[in-house]
């Protein structure tokens, strides 16, 4: 990852973070779906008038000859709704751009990929995609999703022939309106577009217009030309000239190219946009039925004490409310944000109970896998249960811990809780640059002193040192 997109990432995420950041996903952020893109789609149009979709450039155009031959969009309406209808699931890219706290996605993709992935992640998203819906607003809206385009299930209010986008600015104002107003205050990043709209480019050129003094800026992740995609190399050269004359020129619009070489490094942008925003969203993993070397009243002073600091010093708690942990854990840091008078929600305390009963017990790992993702850092403390009459390790705790390291956390076992916690501690201890890179002797010293219990101040304080070293 080059200087270039690491400063964009630290620049968006504080956007996010800021509630200033939006999203633009055009036609190729899909595409990995199995959803064709725009030549694709109209490739039997095109061969149906008799052209080849490969020598078209300007596909509205196209599109609008279908409809000028048959005086009617019925074969238009038909290859979207026969397309779209096919049952696709989102992509990696859409369930992240699900999980992320982004509170404005705009679109121009008539599928349902993004819907999905947020009714996958148990977000509730507010969908417009015709003029009417603007007024209306869907209670506890996590995010707005304006589909500018239509939607696959209206095929017939679909932007697609020029005659659509001739018309746009006056059938559709109240889009524009809205998206000038986005683009003015929000930071954009723009994924699989191609910036060939009609409607964009108008209202991007406007705004520089208005606001050449102070724009606000926006960026687009493209991907570089590719020699293999070319014949020749005249062809390539050609093609590498007029994609960096055309990158140029979007900074006339204050948008930023953020250049890749494969598709891939979509994901991977995304991914670390999740995990520095994560980073200050801690998961707490534990359960117990006995607390070891502390009295039931020491564990949970602890407990509330450890919450109570995380929520003092910023963070954001994510508990499963385990058994003999997870009411401590809430008592803690509701009793920290009450005395400062701070509105609770989900961003500061995510509560997410197990489903209980043997049916459920199979949403267990799916349950585990959405609380996790989550967050950017794992705490471990305990993690015993009862079995057959028996007190022995919370094997769950251990699943958590795995999840946790596929998802690249940072893992904290406090290894003076003792049973899961403490063999997790001893794992690390092992090999501790295998789970936090290389380390300094500080580092190395406080990881160790978790390992030995003491007053409740002093691991607490060890806790939160050891995650701001990790952090850094």
């Amino acid at each position: 990852m080059n200087s270039e997109i690491n400063a964009f990432i630290n620049k968006y995420v504080k956007e996010i973070r800021n509630n200033n950041a939006a999203f633009f996903a055009g036609a190729g952020f899909s595409k990995e779906s199995g959803y064709v893109d725009w030549k694709t789609l109209l490739e039997s149009i095109a061969s149906e008038l008799g052209l080849e979709v490969e020598k078209e450039h300007d596909l509205v155009a196209l599109a609008q000859y279908c409809y000028n031959k048959h005086q009617n969009r019925g074969i238009i309406n038909d290859v979207i709704f026969e397309e779209f209808s096919k049952q696709k699931e989102p992509t990696q890219n859409h369930r992240i751009l699900a999980r992320l706290p982004i509170g404005v996605i705009w679109t121009t993709n008539y599928d349902d990929l993004i819907e999905k992935a947020f009714d996958n992640v148990q977000k509730i998203v507010d969908v417009k995609s015709r003029n009417e819906h603007l007024s209306n607003t869907l209670a506890n809206r996590e995010c707005i999703l304006y589909k500018m385009h239509g939607d696959k299930n209206n095929p017939n209010d679909a932007i697609l022939i020029k005659d659509d986008y001739e018309r746009y600015y006056k059938a559709h104002k109240q889009f524009l309106s809205a998206l000038t107003g986005d683009l003015i205050s929000k930071t954009f990043l723009f994924v699989g577009f191609s910036f060939q709209d009609p409607n964009l480019d108008y209202i991007l050129s406007r705004i520089r217009v208005d606001y050449e003094e102070n724009p606000r800026q926006h960026y687009a992740i493209m991907k570089s030309i590719d020699r293999k995609d070319y014949e020749s190399d005249a062809d390539y050269d050609y093609a590498k000239r007029r994609n960096d004359l055309f990158l140029e020129d979007l900074k006339r619009y204050r948008i930023s190219a953020l250049v890749i070489d494969d598709f891939s490094e979509i994901t991977e942008i995304l991914q670390e946009i999740e995990r520095r925003l994560n980073q200050n969203n801690i998961f707490i993993s534990g359960s117990a039925e006995e607390y070891g070397v502390f009295t039931k009243e020491e564990a949970e002073n602890l407990i509330k004490l450890l919450s109570a600091r995380l929520i003092q010093d910023e963070f954001n708690i994510i508990s499963g409310f385990g058994v003999g942990v997870g009411s401590a854990v809430i008592t803690g840091a509701l009793e920290e944000i009450y005395m400062h008078n701070t509105r609770i929600n989900n961003q500061r305390l995510l509560l997410r109970p197990f489903p209980q009963g043997k049916e459920a017990r199979v949403l267990w790992q799916q349950y585990r896998e959405d609380m996790i993702s989550r967050a950017g850092i794992s705490l471990y403390i305990f993690g015993n249960k009862k079995q057959d009459d028996n007190i022995v390790e919370a094997n769950g705790v251990k699943t958590e811990f795995d999840i946790a390291i596929d998802a690249k956390h940072i893992v904290i076992p406090v290894g003076c809780t003792g049973y899961m916690a403490q063999k997790l501690w001893e794992q690390i201890n092992l090999n501790i640059e295998e789970y936090y890179g290389k380390v300094n002797d500080e580092v190395r010293k406080t990881f160790q002193s978790l390992n030995t219990k003491m007053s409740n101040d002093e691991i607490v304080s060890n806790i939160v040192k050891l995650i701001k070293l990790l952090r850094r």
